[in-house]
């Protein structure tokens, strides 16, 4: 899993904590996921995909029959 890939993941102003995660709410010096981790000993539970933007502009291109 990769918090980039996470709609949950966000990037802070913050030097020392630049990583951060909305679903656990925290910043982190690393990846959230290794700080959930390291913290609960359980890999995140809260992981979702970030929808993609390209799928919701992309136009229908099904062949008509």
């Amino acid at each position: 899993m990769n918090c980039i890939n996470c709609k949950h993941f966000f990037v802070t102003w913050e030097n020392k904590f630049p990583y951060g995660c909305n679903a656990y709410e925290i910043k982190s010096k690393t990846a959230p996921n290794l700080q959930v981790l390291e913290n609960t000993g359980l890999a995140c539970l809260l992981f979702e995909f970030k929808k993609s933007e390209a799928s919701d502009q992309a136009p229908n291109l099904q062949k008509k029959s």
